[in-house]
């Protein structure tokens, strides 16, 4: 009987002791910064259906290489420096977001001409079905930002910058001063 009980009480002390380094490495709130917000892009049940997340980031995709055609590169005026970027698409997060009537996600390039790496945000717009990319914003540079967010997904500038890609339609692109709003979703472990 006594063989019980110290069994027992060892293996409550290491499931107790477990527990507690399992809560310290994981409790609480989450400390990870959220770099985007949004809705979820696709409803579970019912509703009318949105784009699947596969055909923003398809659509984010086509879109750089139509507008790399000319030149071999996907051209983005710097708003610092006023040049203009010839940047290679490297990859589209795997997360998409939904803010308003946009949809979201970022994008890694290589500057070919510095070897620095850039983060893009794409706007991506659904009309009857019809995806096109709406505005594309210089978001980091060697992952230092160029702008935030607040809690709310809210935009907030660190520099003066707008729409950097000739031909973003920024006057039908509306956000009433906020960028990416609501709630997150993650999607597959995507950033």
């Amino acid at each position: 009987m006594r063989k019980i009980f110290n069994l027992t009480m060892v293996l409550s002390l290491m499931l107790w002791s477990a527990a507690v380094v399992f809560a310290a490495e994981h409790g609480g709130a989450s400390v990870e910064k959220k770099e985007h917000g949004g809705t979820a892009t696709q409803k579970e049940h019912g509703g009318t259906s949105a784009p699947s997340a596969d055909a923003i980031r398809a659509a984010m995709k086509d879109y750089v290489m139509d507008k790399s055609k000319a030149t071999g590169t996907f051209d983005v005026t710097d708003p610092e420096t006023g040049k203009t970027r010839k940047l290679e698409l490297i990859r589209v997060h795997e997360r998409v977001g939904k803010t308003g009537d946009y949809f979201y996600s970022c994008a890694d390039f290589k500057d070919t001409e510095t070897g620095q790496m850039l983060d893009l945000d794409l706007d991506v717009q659904d009309k009857g079905g019809k995806l096109s990319v709406v505005d594309v914003r210089v978001h980091k540079v060697e992952g230092k930002e160029r702008y935030t967010y607040d809690e709310n997904d809210n935009r907030i500038p660190l520099n003066a910058e707008g729409s950097h890609v000739e031909g973003s339609n920024t006057e039908e692109h509306e956000h009433d001063g906020k960028e990416h709003g609501g709630k997150t979703q993650k999607e597959h472990g995507g950033n």
